[in-house]
This record gives C-alpha cells, structure tokens and sequence, in this order.
C-alpha cells in the first residue's frame, strides 16, 4: 500500500509514513502534530515560516504529508514583528512539488475566493478550516491521502465564487495600484529586470509583487494573468 495512504480505521499512515506541519502559532502546530501522530504518523516535523518551511521541505526530502497554514509570514513571526501574510503560504507550493511531496493540504482560516481558487489550481489535494469539527479535518486528511480531493464544507461558498467571472473580476479588483502597473508590463512582454528598471524597483521585489498578484489571481502563469488582466479591463 503506497505510503500515507489510509490503511485501517482510526489510522491515516503507514508503518514509516512521517509528515511536515506548517503553521506561525506554536499551539496549533504542537496540536496538529500530536493528532497527526495520533492517527499513525511516524514523525512530524514543524515550520513556523515560509522560509523554514522551504528549508526543512528540502532536508527532509518528500514525506507522506504537509499540512499548510496559507496565512504565513516569509520569516519567523518574532523576526518579522507581525503575523502572516494573505495566501503566502502558497508560495510553498512550488517547492514542495519539486522535491516531490505527494499530498499538501491547507488548513487555515482563509475563505478569500481567490485563495481558495488558487490554492486548489496550484495542486493541493485538500482545504480544511480549522473552524471545523475535528471529524470533519480528519474526513478530509484522511480523503485527501486516498487520492481524492477535498473541499470543506465551509468553503463552498468561496470555491464557487472562486470560479466564477464574477469571482475572477473581483479578484483582478484586488490587485493595488502598482500590482495593475506590473500586470500591464508582463503583458508588455517584459521581464522582471525590465520591469523592475522601469518602475524604479528590483528584480527580486518586482518578483514579489509578481508571487501576490499570482496568489490573488489564482495563478502564476504570466500568460494566465495576462488574460485574466485583459477580460477584466485592467489591461488594455
């Protein structure tokens, strides 16, 4: 039986499956942790940060789960002086998938339609609230390691909308002023350096700019946004 597929009742794990927690609050990491290794996880690693999180994804190498907090900050919460960043916890999502994590599955307060939007079309097999009865977090772990995809409940609503025109127009209606005049440059044909040079910003902070835009548009394919840009109006 593959590994972090369900094997008996009460049991999400095999024998030698471990998993990654991913979360800024202690609290929540320590008592998902301790569930996770309730329900048969072998070992369970933590990350309280973006950039931790990349770290130890890597050392690690693949294991059978990660949990992930999208509100996340790119440092240490203490380091960064503040809490977690709307939908930064997505920016995991591409490494994860490189070092070959099998399964990734969001547990957070989040029911921004955008987010939700971009985190099931960034590949994760599971969103739950932590809002939820805990029958209905187990349900979807133990869902999401079978293979199957799940969506909470409590988020219909914002998958929905997530999905909509309407949805995607109001999710273009996010992007700040300068995140529009970066829109418009890529659609321009120009590259982060080129862009960078001409709003009077770096290559790696126009990155950036890029990664929130992806996030609230629910892709980070530059040709996507563009067309996303171009149905609402924003670009001409």
């Amino acid at each position: 039986m593959p590994q972090g597929q369900p094997w008996s009742d009460g049991v999400l794990f095999g024998p030698h499956a471990s998993a990654l927690v991913v979360d800024p609050f202690p609290l929540v990491r320590e008592a998902l942790a301790g569930r996770l290794r309730t329900l048969g996880a072998r070992d369970v690693e933590e990350a309280a940060s973006l950039e931790e999180a990349r770290v130890r994804a890597h050392v690690s190498g693949p294991r059978a789960l990660c949990v992930l907090e999208v509100d996340l900050p790119e440092v240490e919460p203490e380091a960064a002086g503040r809490g977690g960043d709307h939908g930064r916890g997505l920016e995991l999502l591409p490494t994860l998938r490189t070092e070959g994590w099998p399964v990734t599955v969001v547990l957070t307060s989040v029911t921004d339609p955008a987010v939700v939007r971009a985190a099931f079309l960034a590949g994760v097999q599971g969103y739950l609230l932590k809002t939820s009865p805990l029958a209905t977090v187990t349900g979807g772990l133990r869902a999401s390691l079978s293979g199957e995809v799940f969506a909470d409940p409590g988020i219909a609503t914002s998958l929905a909308r997530g999905l909509t025109r309407s949805g995607v127009e109001e999710a273009v209606g996010e992007l700040s002023a300068r995140e529009r005049d970066i829109l418009r440059l890529v659609a321009d044909g120009h590259t982060n350096k080129e862009i960078g040079e001409k709003v009077d910003l770096s290559a790696l902070t126009v990155k950036s700019h890029l990664a929130r835009i992806a996030r609230k548009l629910g892709t980070g394919d530059r040709a996507h946004m563009v067309a996303l840009g171009l149905r609402s109006g924003v670009i001409e």
